[in-house]
């Protein structure tokens, strides 16, 4: 076998060849904001950092290990090599379990996984910490089929949190119970699964409302057809996510609809025809169960059972974003396709052309979706935070008066001028947390003409304060009141909720206001 012992460096490198490529401007020094990505300079440890504010933990401990590496190194830096790492480690981990003794196969299957509408559709999305559990689901199945360094495959899902465990359980899950010590080995991958799962676990139960999850969001966050081919046909092109503006450009077009579907269909196939490998059974059981799952709130008795599912229990409003779980098979696909080169390099008038052959195949990926390339077509690139952002923060930091802070507009998603205008989960709850102060801002998510509730117990209070005509933000428990977006009518609003409070910093990007105890007036009373 005289590339194995190869393989992995060489589908390392290309990995960060193809991270280099998808990333391009976002590479830039600062941070990409883009959808549920937030990175933020000197992050500070918080009770929301380890999900004891806020809605569900979704962010445990993923913001916890971002917060520490950036002790250590910039944020920037962090931010970057995690995403660079997240195509490093798909596009080997993924090269290594193809059976071949060729080099051209796997770093086919390599390219694929890393270079696909699910990666293309959650790096728009902003889900790093999900793509992280995806790159490492390969060595999960190594990994399981082995026996061997289970815990060390699933740290990056453990990293990545609550769906990426999920997804992550439900591949490892089949594979151990197909395998050859059937009870013995589930036993085992699921004892580690529930180990690395108790950060977020233990939380949620310790939180005083638990988990709660809005019934609302199964209807807007189900799969959606990216596409001509319907959601199914979306879903099987692995892609179909509910976010449009998470759907790469150039996605209406025909011929790269039917390239995407032609692609993945082969792939699959080619697992289906050649892939007698010791994990054959159970990943084709993950990949089906995942693919059944994405499928659910397409129809309207899925949505029904997903509904009923979160009223018993909040935390299965993590399968309301359902195109999530097509991950195996993005994976069985990937397979698939190395394993069809593998086929057809062994015809001996492809043999003499193997390292020609290799490249066209290694190309087909980025051919099939080409807006991936360069920060997906502009739409990720990398941001300074502006001068006022971290005046407003140092002030914060240096007052040793108690009360949190309040975030306005009180709406979840932003559009800042500095950011390009595109559309971001507000950083303001990760940048301005110090130790002994809550950030509130709204995690209320509008989806078209659908509104999913807050699953913050505290934010649906500040909500019930804020329809008041004169607010009082100072018995509510706030020091300081930041203003970072807002239309003009909106602000001439707040500005007659905190006429009493004083403007502390006045800047163009950014506007915090301090609640003085001692007015005993206005906002105060």
């Amino acid at each position: 076998m005289p590339y194995t012992t190869r393989a992995g460096p060489m589908a390392a490198l290309l990995g960060l060849a193809l991270g280099c490529l998808a990333l391009g401007p976002a590479l830039g020094w600062g941070f990409v904001l883009a959808q549920d990505m937030v990175f933020v300079p000197d992050p500070a440890f918080s009770r929301f950092t380890f999900g004891l504010a806020g809605g569900a933990p979704r962010v445990v401990p993923s913001d916890a290990v971002v917060t520490a590496l950036s002790w250590v190194i910039p944020g920037e830096l962090v931010q970057k090599a995690i995403l660079l790492g997240i195509f490093v480690l798909g596009c080997s981990g993924a090269a290594l379990l193809v059976p071949s003794e060729s080099l051209a196969p796997r770093l086919v299957a390599g390219a694929f996984y890393v270079w696909n509408p699910y990666v293309a559709e959650r790096l728009l999305m902003g889900q790093w910490a999900l793509l992280l559990g995806y790159a490492g689901l390969p060595w999960v199945v190594g990994a399981v089929v082995s026996g061997r360094r289970q815990a060390v495959a699933i740290l990056p899902a453990a990293v990545g949190g609550f769906a990426a465990m999920t997804i992550t359980a439900l591949t490892a899950l089949p594979l151990a119970l197909t395998g050859t010590r059937r009870w013995a080995g589930t036993l085992r991958t699921g004892a580690i699964v529930v180990a690395f799962s108790l950060p977020w676990l233990l939380v949620a139960a310790l939180r005083p409302d638990g988990v709660t999850g809005d019934g609302v969001g199964v209807e807007a966050f189900a799969a959606r057809a990216d596409g001509p081919f319907g959601a199914v046909g979306s879903l099987l092109s692995l892609g179909g996510i509910w976010n449009s503006h998470a759907v790469p450009a150039g996605y209406d077009t025909l011929p790269g609809a039917v390239a995407r579907l032609a692609l993945a269909v082969a792939g699959i196939a080619g697992f289906a025809v050649l892939g007698r490998v010791a994990y054959r059974r159970g990943l084709a059981v993950a990949a089906a169960v995942g693919f059944a799952i994405a499928c659910l709130g397409v129809t309207e008795p899925g949505r029904a059972l997903l509904t009923w599912l979160i009223g018993v229990w909040g935390g299965f409003a993590v399968f309301r974003d359902a195109q999530q779980f097509v991950a195996p098979l993005a994976l069985l696909a990937a397979v698939g396709l190395g394993l069809l080169t593998a086929s057809a390099a062994s015809a001996a008038s492809v043999a003499r052309r193997a390292p020609v052959w290799a490249g066209v195949m290694v190309l087909v990926p980025l051919a099939v979706l080409p807006t991936l390339a360069w920060g997906a077509a502009g739409a990720l690139r990398a941001v300074s935070y502006p001068a006022d952002w971290t005046a407003a923060r140092e002030l914060i930091r240096r007052d040793g008066e108690p009360g949190d802070i309040l975030v306005l507009p009180f709406e979840s998603y932003r559009r800042f001028p500095w950011n390009g205008h595109r559309a971001v989960l507000d950083p303001a709850q990760r940048f301005f947390a110090v130790p002994g102060r809550d950030v509130v801002s709204n995690d209320t998510v509008r989806v078209g003409s659908m509104v999913v509730g807050s699953e913050d117990g505290r934010a649906r209070q500040v909500e019930r304060v804020l329809v008041e005509p004169s607010p009082n933000l100072l018995r509510a428990g706030f020091r300081y009141v930041v203003v970072d977006a807002g239309t003009p009518d909106e602000r001439r609003v707040f500005e007659g909720w905190l006429r009493d409070a004083t403007l502390v910093v006045d800047g163009v990007d950014l506007r915090l206001y301090r609640l003085d105890r001692a007015l005993g007036q206005g906002t105060s009373e």
